[in-house]
């Protein structure tokens, strides 16, 4: 299974692993990001793929493996969506909208780092379109890719100062789960739209399974909240992935 090396994706992957495993599959987790982990479900060095954002995020990468081989969809595991955000002890009067970060008084009081993930993540393309059809680099704000850990600690550490911030996020992400985050509107609409968190499997792999497995996993449905705590609890809480969707899973009664 390929999974994308975000923190919220191996959760969700490692709640599909729980229930193949309880099929009797062994399972190996094949951590990539978001564009290699679709080149190597195209040339089929993965047989899944946890979890595809469609058709908005990951749909272009959809597309191109399909080129070589069809790809069957399975199961809704949440509905996911990119958003700028800002702590909510910032003023709606203040900030409701994007364009209101370019007021005078909101440049001057706001972090000017606008720190982001990868360049493949969908919300970095989008964050990247932002910052130019809003105005946003010529009113001195800088936008940065790096790693989740430091797009999250950049935000945690501005809320412990109370400092003003802009974080560029989605749902699910546990930060939600923490910390009361405000969305700010995008009326030019460039954040795309709510996807659809799927598995994706090859085609050609489908035969590994029964009818009845493929129905069992296309049935998994969790949700934006779901994903949001079990993922801090393995990252803010340090407890161990697997045993903690297993857990859940168990509670659920689908395990």
């Amino acid at each position: 299974m390929g999974v994308t090396d975000l923190s919220f994706h191996r959760t969700t992957a490692s709640l599909v692993t729980n229930m193949l495993e309880a099929m009797g599959f062994e399972v190996e987790r094949i951590f990539s990001p978001h564009q290699d982990n679709f080149e190597k479900l195209k040339s089929g060095q993965v047989d899944m793929l946890s979890s595809a954002w469609l058709p908005s995020s990951h749909g272009i990468y959809k597309a191109d493996v399909e080129e070589v081989e069809p790809l069957v969809e399975l199961g809704l595991h949440y509905e996911p969506y990119a958003l700028w955000g800002i702590p909510n002890y910032v003023p709606q009067e203040a900030i409701s909208e994007v364009a209101d970060l370019l007021k005078p008084e909101v440049v001057a009081k706001m972090n000017a780092q606008i720190q982001g993930i990868n360049p493949g993540a969908g919300i970095t393309r989008f964050s990247i379109e932002m910052m130019k059809e809003y105005g946003l680099s010529d009113a001195g704000y800088e936008f940065f890719t790096g790693t989740e850990d430091d797009c999250f600690r950049a935000f945690e550490d501005a809320v412990a100062k109370q400092e003003w911030v802009v974080v560029p996020l989605w749902k699910p992400q546990f930060l939600h789960y923490r910390y009361d985050i405000r969305e700010i509107k995008d009326p030019k609409g460039l954040l795309g739209i709510v996807d659809r968190a799927v598995l994706l499997l090859r085609e050609d792999k489908k035969k590994l399974f029964t009818e009845e497995q493929l129905q069992t996993l296309d049935s998994l449905r969790f949700s934006n909240d779901i994903i949001a705590e079990l993922d801090y609890k393995v990252c803010r809480e340090g407890k161990p992935q697997d045993e903690v969707t297993r857990n859940w899973l168990i509670e659920k009664g689908l395990l």
